[in-house]
């Protein structure tokens, strides 16, 4: 089963995800971008907030996303794999820049996949007051400087892609409770 955990920057994802590899021996943790050797370079380039083109970042989070599936992803169809991010914040992001189509990004996106669209999906969802208390205390990285109201923005079109897209998700309240999130996830999730 391949799972996304996906939400924007601070809003609990990574903390979940570590509860569950604590939890269950038996899954696979990954992340997008920084799954695969080239991941972590893309990562890199991605966060330094480096490329002058949204075309150029869109094709990066792409090449990326389609190695992490041939070497994570696939090979570990018959395993639970858990990936931090995926294919919603790419949509949500290319979206959230206003230069992109839903359909093209869809599409896209499943070509990167070999169209294996995830089997259900984790949405975290904060609020500006909590997005701001969170992110005052950490050193930002390159996209996370484009601003708040940017990545509330990217956390709408996450919520709106989903309801287009058919795939099965749960939506977090990230403002929970770090124990009652992890407790609806593995309910959730039948772990």
């Amino acid at each position: 089963m391949y799972i996304l955990f996906e939400g924007i920057d601070t809003c609990g994802k990574s903390t979940q995800i570590e509860l569950l590899s604590k939890k269950f021996n038996n899954i696979i943790i990954t992340k997008e971008p920084g799954g695969t050797a080239f991941g972590a370079k893309a990562r890199e380039i991605l966060l330094a907030n480096a490329l002058a083109s949204k075309r150029a970042e869109l094709l990066l989070f792409l090449a990326d996303r389609a190695e992490h599936y041939e070497e994570i992803v696939a090979p570990n169809k018959d395993k639970i794999v858990i990936s931090d991010r995926g294919f919603l914040s790419g949509i949500g992001y290319g979206l959230a820049h206003g230069d992109f189509d839903f359909d093209e990004l869809v599409a896209l996106n499943r070509f990167a996949l070999s169209n294996h669209f995830p089997d259900k999906i984790i949405l975290f969802v904060t609020n500006m007051e909590t997005l701001t208390q969170r992110t005052s205390k950490k050193k930002l990285d390159g996209i996370e400087l484009r601003g708040l109201e940017y990545l509330i923005t990217v956390q709408n079109k996450m919520q709106e892609s989903l309801q287009k897209l058919g795939i099965e998700y749960l939506e977090i309240d990230a403002t929970d409770t770090i124990e009652h999130i992890h407790q609806k996830i593995v309910s959730y999730l039948e772990l």
